[in-house]
């Protein structure tokens, strides 16, 4: 397992971004959360097999409808989720 932290930035708030990440978890073998922060960038936590992981973000900054509204994206690697079973929108 790994868990990952992506930070999008670019018109990725009031677009239906988390919407859209949080459906396209349900294609995925991944838990975790996506939310808004205040600076107007997205952020994303999730955690899964290696090829689970990167298979969704690739989705996410490639694939999905709204790939086009990110203009760059940061990952970093972080410490397993704790009590996360399934995804969700964060507040």
């Amino acid at each position: 397992m790994i868990a990952k932290r992506v930070i999008f930035e670019g018109r990725v708030q009031g677009v239906g971004f988390r919407y859209t990440v949080k459906n396209l978890a349900r294609g995925f073998d991944v838990c975790g959360g996506v939310r808004n922060l205040p600076d107007g960038n997205v952020e994303l936590k999730v955690m899964g097999e290696p090829d689970e992981v990167a298979s969704f973000i690739r989705e996410i900054i490639v694939e999905s409808p709204l790939a086009h509204n990110i203009r760059n994206h940061y990952t970093e690697i972080i410490p397993a989720l704790e009590n996360h079973a399934g995804f969700r929108i964060e507040r």
